[in-house]
């Protein structure tokens, strides 16, 4: 399996429309097992993105789906920067598949 944490800054007031944007972009992407939007609790710009996915072909393959890139091109102005990225290799939790790890 491969990971993500993204922590991605809005412009001011944006934050909203662009945790929507990400949100509605990424419905359907094959061997997404999970991707979860969330508002930073102190910072009312700041959202983390949450990603596991089947293995990183997966992700990177997603990149090139007609939704995606939409969402991407839709949310560019909104994005005033990127503070935290991290790759990780998800090893169990609750949704993941039992041979995750």
């Amino acid at each position: 399996m491969y990971g993500l944490l993204g922590q991605i800054i809005a412009t001011p007031g944006a934050r909203d429309r662009l945790a929507a944007i990400l949100v509605e972009g990424t419905a359907d992407m094959p061997g997404c097992i999970s991707y979860v939007v969330a508002y930073d609790m102190e910072d009312a710009d700041a959202l983390w993105v949450t990603e596991v996915w089947k293995d990183r072909d997966s992700h990177a393959a997603s990149l090139d789906l007609p939704a995606v890139k939409a969402a991407i091109a839709e949310a560019r102005p909104l994005i005033a920067g990127f503070r935290n990225r991290h790759e990780t290799l998800p090893i169990a939790g609750a949704g993941l598949p039992e041979d995750a790890g």
